[in-house]
């Protein structure tokens, strides 16, 4: 309806113009248009009873309406027999107004709805993620394990090439608690590298636009790959961690070396 625009007020139309009503005209989101065909401007898709006309492409930045077509509400329903609302949108003007409105829609038994916050309802809808979140955690856990071994497996080979430096080491003085840090922070650098490393092969994919089912409503649900500061520093205390995890047994090995074989290796 025309007050759709106004309660959103993220939306810019970039291109072409707004559907008029009874033209069978639609407008798409920007992300819309770039992932599928015949959804361009000019272009016809066909979905209902017919084929509608794209007339506009149109922006709202991060929001799940970028997931979205829009046309007239009335035309719609009469091409899908509708003569009832699945939803009604509504904008408080403060936060005591939302949280009058919600305790009121509760009250009234006349309505069998239920009042909720947009951020609400879209993590109920993206909680059908959840075995995918959990799945690419479990593998990110396996690529840890292999990592931190991989790591210790340096550093074991570390050790064993310099038995007779960590010798005369000891000779000279240092404490074997000097050599287990030596050999840990040795580590953590190489994770740290690492670490690195994998945060500059992760930034191409910041802002890469794509897009899944939502498999509690079966509709599209585009996103956008977001490369944040935080994500950064957590994969590189994640990876420092790991070279923590993987050299600590190495050095706990070099720094119990003893002295008289160490200086007889060759």
């Amino acid at each position: 309806g025309p007050e759709g625009f106004a309660m959103r007020p993220e939306f810019k139309l970039i291109e072409g113009q707004a559907f008029r009503s009874g033209m069978r005209e639609v407008i798409v989101s920007k992300r819309i248009a770039e992932r599928f065909q015949n959804c361009g401007l000019g272009e016809k898709v066909k979905f209902a009873k017919g084929h509608w006309t794209v007339v506009g492409v149109f922006d709202v930045g991060n929001t799940a309406y970028a997931s979205e077509i829009w046309t007239d509400a009335n035309d719609l329903a009469q091409d899908f027999d509708r003569d009832a609302y699945s939803s009604v949108f509504v904008r408080a003007n403060d936060t005591g107004a939302l949280n009058r409105f919600k305790q009121q829609v509760a009250d009234d038994r006349r309505l069998h709805m239920k009042a909720q916050t947009e951020k609400e309802y879209y993590e109920r809808q993206t909680s059908s993620a959840a075995p995918i979140k959990f799945l690419g955690i479990f593998i990110a856990g396996l690529m840890a394990v292999g990592a931190s071994f991989a790591a210790m497996n340096t550093m074991y080979a570390a050790v064993a090439r310099r038995t007779k430096e960590i010798g005369s080491l000891r000779v000279l003085g240092f404490s074997r608690g000097s050599i287990l840090l030596s050999f840990i922070i040795e580590s953590v650098i190489i994770a740290a590298s690492g670490g690195v490393l994998g945060c500059l092969s992760a930034l191409p994919i910041n802002g890469v636009t794509t897009g899944t089912t939502n498999f509690m409503t079966f509709s599209e649900l585009a996103f956008s790959f977001r490369i944040t500061p935080g994500l950064l520093l957590t994969g590189m205390i994640f990876a420092v961690t790991m070279g923590f995890v993987g050299g600590l047994f190495p050095a706990w090995r070099a720094a119990h070396e003893n002295i008289v074989t160490s200086l007889r290796s060759t």
